[in-house]
């Protein structure tokens, strides 16, 4: 992005005169675009943190009896956790043995 040096706004991009130029919508400010002006940044992703706890949060959860027809368990771990506000019920996360394996 480029700015107008007189009062600052954003410059776009006008060909009302038959070629390219920057120009301002609020001031006369125009500046002739004469080559290619390309920029290219490459952003370094940021690791995700796990806010849900991670494999260590399932090693001291809750189990429970539970019939899957998939994968013929009868047993499956859960937690509860707040997400929303206090007036709205607690959210509950369920995983099979099998994870763990």
């Amino acid at each position: 992005m480029l700015f107008c040096p007189t009062c600052a706004n954003i410059l776009v991009i006008s060909s009302e005169t038959g070629f390219n130029k920057w120009a301002c919508n609020t001031c006369p400010y125009e500046f002739p675009i004469t080559k290619q002006m390309t920029s290219r940044i490459h952003l370094k992703r940021k690791e995700v943190d796990d806010v849900l706890g991670g494999e260590e949060m399932w090693k001291h959860a809750d189990s429970t009896l539970a019939s899957c027809e998939k994968c013929n368990n009868n047993q499956a771990y859960f937690y509860q956790l707040q997400i929303r506000s206090a007036d709205e019920p607690m959210t509950t996360f369920y995983r099979y043995y099998y994870a763990f394996l």
